[in-house]
């Protein structure tokens, strides 16, 4: 089989015209709105989860972190949204693209970094150069403390991807396996057919959980900063 293993993750087109934007566009067409006075159970099972994280997000930050709770509330629904949508067959994951996923860290953690030299000046300094450091280290540490600060974006972006990247392999490789197998040693096709079961369930575990913790850890960097 000489199936490129990475082809479900280029990026799709239609009558050769790229789909990226369609398809990013097509979570918030799944969030579900409700104008009628009392919501079906949908609208408010939706209504409860939202609330929830909002609450478990934004319960350590004070009112100037609170003012963000809106845009953490709307990219870890897109995330999740998106995630879960490239599960589905002949589908396309936006957040395996680590572009994308750079577009959304780089502008949210500068946003967290500026909000912090604003308000909270002294204090975002101090953290470059840990209390008590012997004076011939203080370049050093300043330098190494700089980088890993200048990393937390891509690392906030390579985790994501990295994490929805392998899952989307695992899957992938199941399958395949299950395809050639199943006419060869039906015992172990059933086998690798109930892993990838397990698997695809743990992968709408995974979509949930990186979605979390990517905003997680933009309200972290955000706590930090006010």
């Amino acid at each position: 089989m000489n199936e490129n293993l990475f082809a479900p993750f280029s990026a799709p087109t239609i009558l050769n015209q790229p789909a990226t934007i369609p398809i990013i566009l097509l979570p918030t067409l799944l969030v579900l709105t409700s104008k009628h006075p009392i919501n079906n159970r949908l609208t408010t099972i939706q209504q409860n989860l939202t609330q929830f994280t909002l609450k478990q997000m934004m319960k350590t930050h004070n009112a100037k972190g609170q003012t963000w709770s809106l845009m953490l509330m709307s990219l870890i629904t897109f995330i999740a949204m998106t995630n879960l949508l490239g599960l589905l067959p002949y589908s396309f994951t936006p957040t395996t693209q680590l572009s994308m996923n750079l577009a959304m860290a780089i502008p949210l953690w500068t946003g967290t970094v500026v909000v912090g030299l604003r308000f909270k000046t002294k204090n975002s300094l101090a953290h470059l150069l840990p209390q008590g450091t012997p004076t011939p280290l203080i370049p050093m540490l300043v330098a190494i403390e700089t980088i890993s600060l200048l990393i937390q974006p891509v690392a906030l972006a390579v985790r994501l991807t990295a994490n929805i990247t392998a899952g989307h392999l695992l899957i992938h490789l199941s399958g395949n396996a299950v395809l050639a197998l199943s006419t060869i040693n039906p015992s172990m096709t059933l086998l690798i057919s109930t892993l990838l079961v397990l698997l695809t369930v743990l992968e709408i575990a995974v979509a949930l959980i990186q979605a979390y913790v990517f905003t997680l850890l933009i309200s972290l960097y955000l706590r930090n900063n006010t």
